[in-house]
């Protein structure tokens, strides 16, 4: 076929059967731009003219099969006739592609979100390739819009409205297996056998596995069951005024079967809203952390952890999750049980396959005399704070370490320029700064002392992208970025109960605002003596609060002692009920946070304002929706 297309090949075999490979020009992913979409629908004008024995959709790109719809468009939507006609642009295609008379297949290989899921959806079969890579989902709600393209429709028909409602509404995405396992992919197949597998299933002729009967009708006349339990879960995680996409995907499926141009007036609402806006901010400001450490050819195999307390075991846990070898050091085997413990529940619930846990489990190895030192990419320290036992451990650490080796602190509150005076290459010595709980919390600050070495730094970078976080350089100073904006923000929740709010009204104003957890629950989780100490060096001299000061004389330290302003349970904590907050209690108590980034800022801690709003967001949770907090203060200008 010649259709003199620039981001698709078509080639049609001998016995009739069409390929239709995506390899979008000039990008390394590929993603469903305008462009994209117009020449799909020259390729299905001809094969309208002459039908092939079947389609089989596939992608010319290493990174996967199709990312979603071009976000740069969605940016360029400045009026509502522009935003409705992306919908239907899509929306028509793909429903035009689910009528074709002949069979149509996608192979999914790699990441398949957002559009790239609605247009294998609308493919009569899906094939899953089964490696690490592929994963399917449609993350719309994350940018604060709806999967408007036949998601709404497809996806409740292919594995009931339930599981495609908590896809949805949570942006999560799933692997292969899973994908087979809940009947949206049909077949799941290891790489070596992904082109006869395709060929096979496509002409097949064989049923889609057809929803229970249970299902049918919880995606028919008992739509509304469905809905309002989504809703309910929903309220718990995000209010309307701050995130309308969920609650808008919710009344779309179960008022209008998942089409949106029903309900133009929603599109409206949503696409011109300032939380879209602010969610594709953040989305380019993920993107932008993810670049750094790319220009590095530094690659870890083998990483080395000191010290198995709560931090050191669960970087350790979470570096052999993510592939590679990790030897993990501490005085004696019995005090790293309880991080070989936490390291197998890790392994359990990520991998969900006994033989994928037991493998990881097996990269990660207690090492009591340090045997993995010489033999590690990446030596991260992780010992208690103090600075006379970090300089005797780097002493002894510098002649062992191999050349092009990491060497890492991952102290939370010291000077690294404190820290490297006893070492014979001090420039060699970086901060890679994790946050608790490792596991949960994306970003790592990689800090940079002055002098440091710049390869050393982009190779810090590099490491931490390996290990699927999101690295943020900072400059040395007390605190960083993070801890020293968190500081001052504990600071005014615990003076305001001194002043005779209640801790739950408190954590209310904040909620209310859009942060994920009330400051006072969080100083909870920190840990109040920790809290104590971290506000004596980042608090600039003030008196430590009132209520602060008691308990910590009490050993109410929080989470850790069952105690703290809440009593805590089963993890949880026990709260009464919220009193009417305050007006203009929540912006009280966010000044002073906003206040010290911008403070940061102007020291040039961090290098923009950029990546102050995006470490702020990634290492907090501060409000994703006002796009960060320097963004938020300027809106409010």
């Amino acid at each position: 076929m010649n259709l003199n297309l620039q981001h698709w090949r078509v080639n049609l075999d001998a016995e009739g059967v069409a390929t239709a490979i995506l390899d979008k020009a000039g990008e390394s992913a590929n993603s469903l731009s305008a462009a994209v979409l117009a020449e799909l629908g020259l390729i299905l004008d001809a094969f309208e003219r002459q039908a092939p024995k079947g389609l089989i959709f596939q992608s010319g790109k290493e990174a996967g099969f199709i990312a979603g719809a071009d976000i740069q468009e969605f940016t360029q939507l400045d009026t509502a006739e522009k935003g409705r006609a992306l919908v239907e642009r899509g929306w028509s295609l793909f429903n035009r592609l689910a009528a074709v008379r002949y069979p149509t297949l996608a192979v999914v290989r790699g990441h398949c979100l957002g559009g790239g899921l609605e247009l294998a959806l609308a493919c009569r079969y899906l094939l899953a390739v089964d490696e690490p890579g592929t994963k399917m989902g449609l993350p719309e709600v994350m940018l604060g819009i709806f999967p408007g393209w036949g998601g709404m429709l497809r996806l409740p028909q292919r594995v009931g409205p339930a599981a495609a409602l908590d896809m949805m509404l949570t942006g999560k995405t799933i692997d292969a297996r899973r994908a087979k396992r809940m009947g949206l992919a049909d077949e799941c197949v290891p790489p070596r056998v992904m082109a006869p597998a395709a060929r096979q299933l496509l002409l097949s002729g064989q049923p889609r596995r057809a929803l229970p009967a249970l299902q049918r009708l919880l995606n028919g006349p008992l739509k509304a069951v469905v809905a309002s339990g989504a809703r309910k879960q929903v309220v718990k995680k995000a209010r309307p005024q701050h995130y309308p996409a969920p609650y808008a995907i919710i009344d779309l499926w179960q008022k209008h079967n998942g089409n949106a141009l029903a309900a133009p007036e929603v599109i409206d609402r949503i696409i011109s809203s300032p939380t879209a806006r602010n969610l594709v901010r953040v989305f380019y400001l993920q993107e932008r952390l993810k670049s750094f450490g790319k220009a590095s050819s530094f690659k870890a195999q083998r990483v080395h952890v000191i010290g198995a307390g709560v931090m050191g075991g669960d970087i350790a846990a979470w570096c052999a999750l993510r592939g590679m070898t990790v030897t993990l050091q501490d005085q004696s085997l019995e005090r790293m049980v309880p991080a070989l413990q936490r390291a197998q529940k890790l392994f359990a619930k990520r991998l969900r396959d006994p033989l994928l846990a037991r493998a990881a489990a097996d990269r990660l190895i207690p090492d009591v005399n340090g045997d993995g030192v010489p033999h590690a990419d990446v030596i991260i320290e992780a010992i208690f704070e103090d600075v006379a036992a970090k300089h005797a451990l780097f002493k002894a650490l510098e002649p062992r370490l191999k050349a092009g080796a990491v060497l890492a602190t991952n102290t939370s509150s010291l000077k690294l320029e404190d820290l490297r005076t006893v070492l014979q290459r001090p420039e060699r010595l970086v901060g890679i700064h994790f946050f608790n709980p490792v596991a949960m919390m994306p970003l790592v600050e990689v800090i940079q002392a002055e002098g440091a070495d710049p390869g050393a730094v982009e190779a810090a970078c590099a490491f931490v992208r390996q290990i699927d976080k999101l690295p943020l350089p900072v400059r040395s100073t007390p605190g960083f970025l993070v801890n020293a904006v968190l500081a001052p923000y504990m600071l005014a929740a615990m003076r305001a109960v001194d002043e005779g709010v209640s801790a739950e009204t408190v954590d209310e104003a904040m909620l209310a605002f859009g942060m994920p957890m009330g400051p006072i629950e969080l100083v909870d989780t920190v840990g109040l003596d920790i809290a104590m100490a971290a506000g004596k060096q980042l608090a600039g001299g003030a008196d430590a609060p009132r209520c602060l000061i008691s308990r910590v004389e009490h050993n109410q330290l929080g989470k850790k002692s069952g105690q703290g302003f809440y009593a805590w349970r089963d993890g949880k904590p026990t709260k009464g009920a919220a009193a009417s907050v305050p007006p203009g209690l929540a912006e009280r108590l966010a000044e002073p946070l906003i206040d010290r980034v911008e403070q940061l800022l102007a020291e040039k801690v961090v290098a923009d304002a950029d990546l102050a709003d995006a470490g702020v967001i990634f290492g907090t949770g501060f409000a994703p929706f006002t796009g960060g907090p320097l963004n938020f203060r300027h809106s409010q200008a």
